[in-house]
């Protein structure tokens, strides 16, 4: 199950694996680290470090599974409220249907980006940057997804030219501007490019882009770096 991550400490002359408390002790790491979704390579990387802390990883697997805890109750308020409605209930306004939808995006986000966003920008840029994906209206919030997919589509074109001085690298980073502003509480080029940097590093964020053409986030990093101001 966990090949190449936990070793028996000693193995019996009958053939059966026995395990020290350090092996037991490794055992509950792996399974707080799956818990919380973490890749299996990404785990051996972690507790074979010569770093790794067992105190501190327990510490860390406490506080982010409450904050799961308290995501998956608010998503299941927002789901009782609607299973009401269906019934005959109370009924469950769109307004309340539309905020349930962006918190539920926004802790979406937090559980798979949070840690590293936050470690790049500050807790104080991303919680007011929450806070005002949480005051947009439905006619904005339409709009920013709407301007999400012809980022796709221009992405998408642009990458198959091969050249960030093409008309449409500068369409796709203009488009892309547009989209952090209905997020970000203010715009500034060194953090679009920086963001640029991440999309290229981390491989969720570029896994996102190069759906949608080969290469596609080195290309749209390449594009910001030349073309944000």
């Amino acid at each position: 199950m966990f090949h190449g991550l936990l070793k028996p400490a000693t193995v019996s002359e009958a053939g059966y694996r026995l395990y020290s408390n350090f092996e037991v002790d490794r055992l509950q790491q792996i399974l707080f680290f799956r818990e919380l979704e973490f890749p299996l390579q990404v785990i051996a990387e972690l507790v074979n470090s010569p770093e790794f802390d067992d105190l501190s990883a327990f510490e860390g697997h406490r506080e982010l599974l409450l904050k799961k805890q308290q995501r998956i109750a608010e998503v299941l308020e927002t789901l009782d409220k609607t299973i009401e409605a269906k019934r005959g209930g109370t009924s469950m306004t769109n307004g309340e249907k539309f905020t349930g939808l962006k918190k539920s995006l926004l802790e979406d986000n937090e559980h798979h980006y949070g840690e590293e966003i936050r470690e790049k920008y500050g807790d104080e840029l991303v919680d007011a940057s929450n806070a005002k994906v949480m005051g947009l209206s439905e006619e904005s919030f339409a709009e920013m997804q709407a301007v999400e997919q012809k980022i796709f589509e221009t992405l998408k074109r642009a990458a198959n030219n091969h050249t960030v001085e093409s008309e449409d690298a500068k369409e796709l980073v203009a488009l892309h501007k547009s989209w952090l502003s209905y997020t970000w509480p203010q715009y500034t080029a060194d953090a679009h490019k920086g963001l640029g940097e991440m999309y290229v590093a981390d491989e969720r964020f570029a896994s996102y882009y190069n759906q949608h053409a080969p290469g596609a986030a080195e290309f749209l990093r390449a594009s910001i770096v030349r073309w944000a101001e």
